[in-house]
């Protein structure tokens, strides 16, 4: 069986001359284009510099912005047989440091070096002898070398990446994922994909996320195409500052043929279309994606409203939504231009079985599952001595094996009256509602659900808080519906503060937050609205 790294290098011997990555212009520095003849050139030349002081099975850090570099340090750690260890920008020293314990070396670019000192200065001893090498330099100072020798760390199983996931604590699990079990996700994905999807795909989302990495560089190479990244400097969805909707103008001028996308930015789009009523389906996609057709819409890492991807349809844009977590290497069910249900996270892929438990836990088992954590948390999966992984997500399965998520077990709130809530189907439905950047509902143990609202630049408060009043009374049941509202402007700090790299919002620090607020505001007599009473210890995550 041919290996998906090998797969990727026999297109760039055989499309040599073809772009493989073009990074836009912007006004911090020109456009630049990388065919396929340098990319290899360039990771052969970086695999033999690490080949030289790493051998294979090495624990290697992954420091970098989205940049051409992180793809050439990911793409030669693959082909030397490293284990690599990438980690987000956003992350606290802390966090960081934590992740990469066992490394020995550490591979930045200019932005990554810039972050890896700001830790080093946070946290002196934790970096004090972590060796940290530049992917640039190292390519300048490499001989060139041929693919062929330095195939040995790809020709069997074996740990290549180990992914970060949020857990509970300041310290990120870390998952063990298998190359073959890369290879059993991505034979699945392109059973719902053609080469042609993957012509140009947009980069959107931190490249340290697994789903990223297998959507916008292993799936394009693959079938040959271009990847697409923003102009330097411009930061992705999930970096403190990113707004969804001001990547719709990147959406144009990318003329992407496929994107993932997270449910900020579907909202976003969604309400861009609402804005251009008249214009019919053509008109359409070329005012949103510059190009008579839509792209290849994949969406995930969230509930997004199904109005909202129904709206969506009705304008002939299809949005897939999927769901999947690192520790099945990324995808576990998705929906398909053949089979769309909306509403859905849609059917298994084809190597995935799935099973729900007595009290509607999801079960997974299949060919990518990972290979077990390098850290302990209260929230890691367990996986049963049948080799279910249960995966902590509460959901239904339809008679046609259609998936639907309702919400994270450990997030369920119990309110006074004894009825159970997933807060994440109203959180999605509320998020709906233009003017709200995030929202997360709280009411453990209280009679009514509270919602704290993070708005979005430019809002005005008094208006939001009616319109979420209304669209509460419109779209959601008594017992889902928030009874007060805590609005604050949406800001980087409250970003990093309250909720995980990938978005997730940290409810016990949320729950923490609103109550100091609620605490300063009635010391200065500014309180509007009752704020529920405190709480016994939340069992939330």
């Amino acid at each position: 069986m041919m290996h998906f790294i090998d797969r990727i290098r026999t297109a760039m011997r055989e499309r040599a001359d073809a772009p493989a990555i073009v990074q836009l212009g912007g006004t911090e520095s020109p456009g630049r284009l990388v065919t396929y003849g340098t990319l290899e050139r360039e990771c052969n030349a970086l695999a033999a510099a690490l080949a030289a002081c790493c051998a294979p099975g090495t624990t290697v850090g992954l420091v970098a912005a989205n940049s051409v570099a992180w793809i050439e340090a990911d793409l030669a750690l693959l082909m030397g047989g490293h284990v690599e260890v990438p980690v987000p920008l956003a992350f606290s020293a802390e966090q960081a440091a934590h992740l990469l314990a066992s490394c020995s070396v550490v591979l930045t670019d200019g932005e990554g070096q810039r972050r890896f000192e700001a830790w080093r200065a946070d946290a002196p001893h934790e970096f004090q002898s972590m060796p940290c090498l530049s992917i640039g330099a190292l390519v300048d100072g490499a001989a060139a070398v041929t693919a062929q020798a330095l195939s040995a760390g790809t020709l069997a199983d074996r740990i290549c990446k180990v992914i970060h996931t949020s857990g509970t604590t300041s310290a990120p699990k870390g998952v063990r994922i298998r190359a073959n079990g890369l290879d059993a996700l991505l034979a699945s994905l392109w059973r719902h994909a053609t080469r042609e999807d993957y012509v140009r795909y947009l980069n959107l989302v931190p490249f340290s996320l697994l789903i990223e990495q297998v959507t916008a560089l292993y799936m394009p190479f693959a079938a040959g195409g271009t990847v697409v990244l923003p102009p330097v400097g411009e930061a992705p969805l999930g970096d403190p500052g990113a707004v969804a909707a001001d990547k719709l103008a990147l959406l144009r001028r990318a003329r992407p043929s496929a994107v993932t996308l997270p449910p900020s930015l579907v909202e976003a789009l969604a309400r861009a279309a609402d804005r251009l009523p008249d214009l019919d389906t053509a008109a359409l996609c070329a005012a949103l994606f510059g190009r008579p057709t839509a792209p290849l819409i994949a969406a995930g890492g969230a509930p997004v409203a199904a109005a909202t991807i129904g709206r969506l349809a009705e304008r002939g844009i299809t949005v897939l939504q999927g769901y999947g977590l690192s520790e099945n290497s990324s995808v576990v069910s998705w929906n398909t231009r053949a089979e769309n249900h909306i509403g859905s996270v849609g059917k298994p892929l084809a190597h995935v079985a799935c099973k729900l438990g007595p009290d509607g836990e999801l079960g997974i088992r299949s060919a990518s599952l990972f290979a077990g954590y390098s850290g302990s948390d209260p929230s890691a999966c367990h996986t049963d001595a049948d080799g279910w992984l249960w995966t902590g997500d509460l959901a239904a399965i339809d008679a046609d094996g259609f998936i639907t998520i309702i919400g994270r077990k450990k997030n369920l709130i119990i309110t006074a009256h004894g009825r159970n809530v997933s807060p994440e189907p109203a959180e999605a439905s509320y998020r709906s509602v233009p003017g709200v950047a995030d929202i997360v509902l709280l009411g453990e143990g209280q009679e009514t659900l509270s919602a704290y609202v993070l708005v979005a630049a430019g809002v005005d408060q008094h208006a939001l808080r009616r319109e979420l009043e209304r669209h509460g009374e419109r779209w959601l049941s008594g017992v889902e519906r928030a009874g007060t509202f805590v609005l604050e402007a949406d800001a980087p700090a409250l970003r990093a503060g309250l909720f995980t790299v990938t978005g997730r919002p940290r409810r016990q620090d949320v729950e923490r937050h609103v109550r100091q607020r609620h605490i300063l505001e009635r010391q200065a007599g500014k309180l509007q609205g009752g704020l529920p009473a405190a709480t016994t210890p939340s069992h939330q995550h």
